[in-house]
């Protein structure tokens, strides 16, 4: 049925595309004939233009575990409020954008930030290709804006890191053995009301043999904590075998997307001027409310012509060749 439903999407890709081409040819038609159609082929050729742009970046997303869903997680560099409150603002902005690409987002977890934003937090994004395109948000984002927190009204410079692993199925085979869990039972911390507060509802588990943690705590029932908490370890000791297999490669992609602090894969700078950059595909974007907001399309597409191709977004002959 999945195998079907993906053909029966392709082949309606393929219609949707060329009655879009065959309105532009009649267009085409019409003006040749004298009839003033100059607004409406302008608009049938960005929306051809733009639905293209969408069926390239499904055709580059050819990794094995592209199209799975993903869990993302976020966390705050050094600097306290000003680092928490940048992360809360970067998980804004991933929540946004599974909204905007019609992905239904969970947050398994969250811990609060003192005073301001968050310390850590968990999501799990659901749909077609969410791991597939996230891969490009891996690494160190970097904040540079006149600091709400300073009452000097300085200018400031914070750090978040954000790590993506694929959501794996239930049929793939990971074995779990209840003597490899440890499992902590404890109360929620934060909003949730008195239920979720009063009651021990919130599970941890850590799995012995890797050292792997995971925790859930934002259902009500333990029971629905559990089930999360047990299908973010399956994805995680997913991962953790496939580097295992693939060391060579790891070390590579890790060359790559290096997520250690100081060597950040995008700046987004707020002041003195407004500019996104991402330092690996040289892509930049002036529009910075708009990206904060959940576009993020383009920087996506960008970097997943990168990965494909080593070109950059300065390489603009070698892109359009």
């Amino acid at each position: 049925m999945q195998e079907r439903k993906r053909l029966e999407k392709s082949v309606g890709e393929d219609t949707e595309v060329s009655g879009l081409v065959d309105e532009i040819d009649t267009l085409f038609e019409l003006g040749r004939e004298g009839e003033s159609v100059a607004s409406e082929l302008e608009s049938g050729l960005k929306k051809l233009e733009a639905r293209l742009a969408e069926l390239e970046t499904g055709m580059l997303l050819s990794g094995e575990n592209d199209s799975k869903s993903a869990i993302l997680t976020i966390h705050p560099g050094a600097g306290g409020t000003e680092s928490q409150d940048w992360a809360e603002i970067l998980l804004r902005m991933f929540l946004r954008w599974a909204e905007r690409k019609g992905c239904e987002a969970n947050v398994t977890d969250r811990l609060e930030g003192e005073g301001a934003g968050i310390k850590s937090a968990t999501v799990e994004i659901n749909g077609e290709n969410a791991y597939g395109m996230l891969q490009s948000e891996v690494g160190v984002h970097r904040l540079v804006r006149i600091s709400p927190f300073d009452a000097n009204a300085r200018r400031h410079t914070s750090f978040a890191s954000v790590f993506v692993i694929p959501q794996i199925d239930d049929d793939v085979n990971i074995e779990i053995k209840p003597d490899d869990l440890k499992v902590d039972v404890f109360r929620a911390s934060g909003a949730g009301g008195q239920h979720v507060n009063r009651t021990e509802s919130a599970v941890r588990f850590t799995h012995l043999p890797t050292g792997i943690v995971v925790q859930c705590q934002n259902e009500r029932s333990q029971h629905k904590n559990r089930a999360s908490a047990m299908k973010q370890l399956r994805a995680k000791l997913f991962e953790y075998e496939m580097n295992k297999r693939r060391a060579e490669e790891k070390k590579l992609e890790d060359a790559k997307l290096d997520i250690n602090f100081g060597s950040q894969i995008r700046s987004y700078v707020l002041a003195p001027y407004r500019l996104i950059k991402d330092h690996r595909t040289k892509k930049s974007i002036g529009d910075v409310d708009r990206v904060l907001d959940g576009d993020m399309d383009e920087l996506m597409h960008a970097f997943l012509v990168y990965k494909k191709t080593g070109k950059t977004a300065g390489d603009d002959k070698d892109l359009e060749d």
